[in-house]
């Protein structure tokens, strides 16, 4: 059976591309052409992408069992939930797997990402494993935020977040941006946000200060049509989510095509790195489920309209499709996929619900606050005596 731990899938993308390289060497090339269609894209003040371009086989595979993993994560979450096994808020991204997949597999791990609160497949491609993000969601000891942030806090190498603010993020991406043009590092910051923050003034603040310094900043609205229960064109007067940026450049993806997102987040990349300054993209994607665990989803749409999308336009049998039509698996092999996915996915919901919970201990309430021998010599707290000492690791129990 596969394992998908970070390691694992590192190794084989290096593994891939050194394959890739070699076949390319000898003149049999394992590349397949993709063409998309022509409704993928639209521009504002923007050339949009080529619509046909090259990738290798084992890179579509990658995709699509990436975005079986998320779902299979995220149903499982779902499950979790409904048992009470995972308290709070829980917000998932069934529907909108390709956006987080596609984006992964154009950047590079020095690339930034940061995102608002439906971020468990973000966490998982940036290297987080399905354990320690199910864990977190059930408040384990061993989950990515060690049981203190839940579903909305979670982080990664190169991924700040899983932000509960809503628009929050954007300003923080807009320093990331910063940070890497100030570094002259060639990488850019992909920030998040959902078509519900669109209208936050923080993030048009944003979009000033990047295209003012020409930031690296790939500003990219998740438009699933909803912000909570309220559709799209009764919060926004104008609904082009890419058109908001005015003075900076901007690209509409269809989000439901993996493909699309890839090729999308590539040109979007590439553009960055060139010193092209920001760029708003707009990925037009849907949710299926609710906002959040305590949504049904169903007051505010018809279950018309769910299915709907979910029969003509999900990502992962959108791909299932295209391996089938070039030859690149068989439905056979597919099936195999789904069912070691599943497998794993099983095996890590039990690890996470086997781990046990933080210990009482005042200490862990500070433990992420400083970095490990950075830390000052005391902390003050909400009244004087509640000043912390981090050598003692106890209260000082001192009055002012």
């Amino acid at each position: 059976m596969l394992r998908y731990s970070p390691v694992h899938r590192q190794l084989a993308g290096a593994a891939a591309k050194v394959m890739a390289r070699r076949t390319m060497a000898s003149g049999n090339t394992d590349l397949v052409t993709v063409t998309l269609p022509e409704s993928s894209f639209e521009g504002y003040n923007l050339d949009v992408p080529s619509l046909e371009f090259e990738t290798e086989k084992e890179s579509l595979l990658k995709m699509y069992k990436d975005m079986v993993i998320i779902r299979r994560m995220e149903m499982a979450a779902d499950a979790l939930y409904k048992a009470k096994k995972i308290r709070g808020f829980c917000h998932l991204s069934v529907g909108q797997e390709a956006i987080a997949v596609g984006i992964e597999n154009a950047i590079t791990p020095k690339d930034t990402v940061i995102t608002s609160y439906r971020c468990h497949g973000f966490a998982f491609m940036r290297g987080a494993s399905v354990k320690s993000v199910l864990a977190e969601l059930m408040g384990r000891r061993s989950g990515i935020s060690h049981g203190k942030g839940g579903s909305m806090h979670m982080f990664a190498p190169g991924f700040y977040g899983g932000n509960g603010i809503v628009g929050a993020q954007v300003p923080l991406g807009a320093g990331l941006a910063f940070s890497h043009k100030y570094r002259g590092d060639g990488c850019a910051s992909f920030t998040l946000y959902g078509d519900g923050a669109s209208n936050q003034g923080q993030v048009f603040e944003a979009y000033n200060m990047a295209k003012l310094w020409n930031l690296p900043c790939i500003f990219a609205c998740e438009n699933n049509k909803y912000g909570m229960g309220t559709a799209a064109a009764r919060s926004s007067a104008m609904t082009e989510y890419y058109k908001r940026g005015q003075y900076i450049p901007g690209l509409k993806v269809n989000g439901m095509d993996v493909l699309a997102t890839y090729q999308a987040s590539k040109f979007a990349k590439d553009w960055a790195a060139q010193g092209n300054g920001p760029l708003v993209l707009e990925y037009e994607t849907y949710r299926y489920g609710g906002h959040s665990m305590s949504d049904p989803g169903t007051t505010y749409r018809t279950r018309e309209e769910v299915s709907q999308m979910r029969s003509r336009n999900d990502p992962i049998a959108g791909l299932k499709a295209t391996l089938l039509e070039k030859g690149i698996a068989t439905e056979k092999e597919i099936k195999a996929y789904d069912k070691e996915a599943r497998a794993y996915v099983d095996e890590q919901v039990a690890a996470a619900e086997a781990d046990a919970p933080p210990e009482a201990k005042m200490d862990i309430l500070f433990e992420d606050v400083y970095i490990p021998g950075s830390e000052i010599p005391t902390l003050r707290g909400r009244i004087s005596d509640d000043t912390w000492d981090f050598k003692n690791k106890t209260f000082l129990n001192k009055v002012y």
